[in-house]
């Protein structure tokens, strides 16, 4: 049976590119990491990916793939506690956010979320609903889901860059026997 996204905050145009994916392990998460940072579209190195999902189902170890794979070597920690991490890779920085803790959009704001979005740069936001609109707009929303002892993974892209990187994406085979659809 098809999986459908859910419907995306009014504040965002609806998504031209779908991906699901059917993760049955953590490493499997991690190779998603992996694979959306070998896909960075290279001409555009100024990108917002949204992490959504439930405490524990892979955001901070979809992002530490991620990294790993653009080159950071050091310890990537969650940002739970720090709010924001930020790793320099070979010419682009990447800042890792998690708003989980956050009670509303005034303290988003504060954290300067919209200049950290910025050429030769990739935002990695989790729980941005919590931000509201200090957070900038996505490029790529990745929602992860409790799917039995697995994820169901759900990449949505929302700009050009987004929909460039998803290309880029579906068109890497490390993942082809994971994604249950492409559109």
């Amino acid at each position: 049976m098809a999986k459908f996204a859910e419907p995306v905050q009014p504040r965002k145009p609806m998504s031209s590119v779908l991906i699901v994916m059917h993760l049955p392990s953590a490493a499997d998460t991690e190779l998603l990491g992996a694979a959306l940072a070998r896909s960075l579209p290279a001409d555009d190195l100024a990108a917002v990916l949204y992490l959504k999902g439930d405490l524990g189902a892979g955001k901070t170890t979809c992002v530490r793939a991620l990294l790993r794979t653009l080159g950071i070597v050091r310890r990537v920690r969650s940002p739970t506690y720090t709010l924001v991490e930020t790793y320099a890779a070979a010419d682009l920085t990447c800042v890792h956010v998690d708003l989980y803790r956050l009670s509303g959009e005034a303290e988003a704001e504060a954290l300067g979320l919209r200049e950290l979005a910025d050429i030769n740069s990739l935002l990695l936001v989790e729980w941005p609903e919590k931000g509201g609109a200090a957070v900038p707009r996505p490029d790529v929303e990745l929602d992860l889901d409790y799917e039995g002892d697995g994820r169901l993974a759900r990449l949505s892209s929302f700009t050009g860059c987004g929909e460039r990187w998803l290309e880029n994406f579906g068109a890497d085979s490390t993942l082809a026997c994971y994604v249950s659809n492409i559109t």
